[in-house]
């Protein structure tokens, strides 16, 4: 299974690391690709490309603040976390994943 996921914080700077750190970590750990994109307080970071949003089968998205640009996942499988819950939480929101998409 491959995802795309974007984080983001009110204040951009420590939930907004920690959620993307905690999904790779989670999605390493049960064997998922996935690439994640940061919006913080220094912009957005490792901006996801058209190719790995294509690609992927789900998009994850924090909702504690509005993400830039969410047009781009159109037509893709949405679930909209807390960052809190990204950062606590990770692995069964993954498995959750998983387990809806058949994968």
């Amino acid at each position: 299974m491959k995802l795309v996921a974007v984080t983001a914080c009110p204040s951009g700077v420590a939930h907004t690391y920690l959620a993307a750190e905690s999904l790779e970590v989670a999605a390493k750990k049960i064997t998922t690709e996935i690439h994640v994109e940061t919006q913080g307080s220094i912009g957005i970071e490792n901006a996801l490309t058209e190719e790995q949003i294509v690609n992927a089968d789900a998009v994850i998205l924090t909702n504690d603040i509005g993400i830039k640009d969410e047009f781009r996942f159109k037509g893709k499988p949405v679930i909209r976390v807390s960052a809190g819950d990204c950062i606590t939480k990770s692995e069964q929101i993954i498995k959750k994943i998983k387990d809806k998409l058949g994968k």
